[in-house]
């Protein structure tokens, strides 16, 4: 496992708070189902939302970057 995974799955309780606030139709086994998964996360939130995965990787960073 690199840095950059082990960082997203140490935050991961509070990086939902905050992705709720940007995806409201997420669900909470969706979030579980992706846990600490940047990767599939992404891939969740597109196939909800249809966005780009470049698009989401971003605002997906932003909540990683307010939330450390």
């Amino acid at each position: 496992m690199n840095t950059n995974s082990e960082q997203f799955e140490g935050r991961w309780d509070r990086v939902k708070g905050q992705l709720r606030q940007q995806w409201g139709d997420l669900t909470d086994d969706e979030l579980e189902e992706a846990k600490g998964n940047r990767e599939e996360l992404i891939g969740k939130i597109k196939q909800k939302y249809g966005d780009t995965k470049e698009s989401i990787g971003e605002k997906v960073d932003q909540i990683m970057a307010k939330v450390n």
